[in-house]
């Protein structure tokens, strides 16, 4: 299974970014990028890609403990950005960072103590990626009219272990899947 951890958003947040991209696909030259959509909104918080069945449960047991022991916290979309010389256009976040960067933290140690194979570690730097494009593009227009954008704050109160399925029906701009196979609550409460 392709796996990665993660925080997703709640309905009525991706619904204030929603309205945020459909501005923003009104911009010259938007369709140039691969809009995502709202069903694959999320914040990565460690990726783990192809992960062999067998090591699903340690990991998933380690990923509970590392929820249990993470407090709830707040956090909201705030701002934009871009990787890659405009190969991925990103919203930010605003809120209690320290503590999803800890959660990211936890989500890596969690893999490598399970045995899923994973690069060097990177500081993680929290995105949710709203397009995409192939090539390099300037996408400062879309970073500066992200700018403003602030959703409401919501309180992060679960970890997801999420499913990625790849498209395979080879039609141009198919997004992958994205299917949250377990979560577990903060803090241990739930």
């Amino acid at each position: 299974m392709r796996l990665f951890a993660a925080v997703l958003p709640p309905e009525d947040v991706t619904s204030e970014l929603a309205a945020e991209v459909a501005e923003l696909r009104k911009l010259p030259g938007a369709d140039g990028l691969r809009w995502t959509g709202r069903p694959g909104w999320h914040f990565t918080l460690a990726f783990y890609g192809e992960v062999d069945d067998d090591l699903v449960p340690d990991l998933s047991a380690r990923l509970e403990r590392a929820a249990r022991r993470t407090a709830p916290f707040p956090l909201a979309l705030r701002g934009g950005g871009q990787f890659g010389h405009g190969r991925a256009l990103w919203a930010g976040a605003d809120g209690d960072l320290a503590t999803l960067r800890l959660l990211a933290d936890r989500g890596e140690a969690a893999a490598r103590k399970a045995g899923v194979p994973m690069g060097e570690h990177r500081r993680y730097k929290a995105h949710l990626t709203v397009a995409r494009s192939r090539s390099a593009l300037d996408v400062r227009p879309y970073v500066d009219a992200l700018a403003d954008f602030t959703s409401r704050t919501w309180t992060v109160s679960d970890l997801a272990l999420v499913r990625s399925n790849l498209p395979t029906s080879g039609v141009a701009g198919e997004q992958p899947r994205y299917e949250a196979v377990a979560r577990w609550p903060l803090g241990g409460g739930g």
